[in-house]
């Protein structure tokens, strides 16, 4: 990765832990990348346990993320949770568009950036998720799906807007699969997702400066081979994140 941009190692707990077995895990993992200064890391347990855990990480070098949002402020919309709730439940960033939102939850383009907007009117940090299925992979859709999800998900911002924003490449063939993109393979769409989608739209500054994870499968064995890659600035990382110590041996992939 490029120098000018600071790694994000961030872990999605997804519907996994509760309460208590969250704090425990956050403790341990606080321990383990106390001595991490060359990269930002961050969790983000399920919404129940996102308060505790923020008061066990408080003070550490471990931020915490909340795995979706709603776009209003309030109202009647039961089992939905605002930007606000987020922000006063110790959150500085949110995932949204994630692969499995998309594909269980009916979640679109449309919705997408509705959401990256509340998260960017509340000042939380939006960790925007793109990628494309193994059909439309092997269809060689892979830039035509991208493409579309960055234009839908964007429409509407200036390149200002966006000085928090970071993306997540995530190939829905690669989550909980077991199988990875090569680390060639990822940086070919990295690539194509700073030069293509950003610089063209948004300028060669926020391109520059824009992070951009890969999340699919990433283990301790192959985080090295990823970060070595120019435009691979991180992993958003799914299973090992839910082990303290496999994921400080991600963290600590130098």
């Amino acid at each position: 990765m490029e120098e000018n941009r600071r790694p994000l190692i961030a872990g999605n707990w997804k519907m996994f832990k509760t309460c208590s077995e969250a704090v425990e895990t956050a403790t341990q993992l606080v321990k383990t990348v106390a001595d991490v200064t060359v990269a930002d890391v961050m969790i983000a347990p399920p919404f129940t346990a996102l308060f505790p855990v923020s008061e066990v990480i408080k003070n550490s070098n471990v931020v915490l993320a909340a795995q979706n949002l709603f776009w209003e402020n309030e109202g009647a919309y039961t089992g939905e949770i605002s930007a606000g709730m987020i922000l006063s439940a110790g959150c500085t960033a949110v995932i949204i568009g994630h692969s499995e939102r998309r594909q269980f939850f009916g979640e679109s383009d449309e919705s997408v950036n509705k959401k990256i907007k509340a998260a960017i009117k509340a000042k939380l940090i939006p960790i925007f998720c793109v990628g494309e299925t193994e059909k439309e992979r092997e269809s060689k859709d892979t830039f035509s799906v991208l493409d579309k999800q960055m234009k839908k998900g964007l429409q509407d911002f200036s390149s200002d807007d966006l000085e928090t924003l970071v993306i997540a490449y995530e190939p829905v063939w690669a989550i909980g699969t077991g199988k990875t993109a090569t680390s060639g393979q990822a940086q070919e769409v990295h690539r194509f997702l700073r030069e293509e989608c950003m610089e063209k739209k948004f300028g060669n500054k926020l391109a520059k400066s824009v992070r951009i994870l890969y999340g699919g499968s990433v283990k301790p064995g192959n985080i090295g081979e990823l970060m070595f890659m120019p435009d691979i600035d991180g992993a958003l990382v799914g299973g090992a994140s839910l082990d303290a110590e496999t994921f400080g041996k991600i963290v600590h992939y130098k």
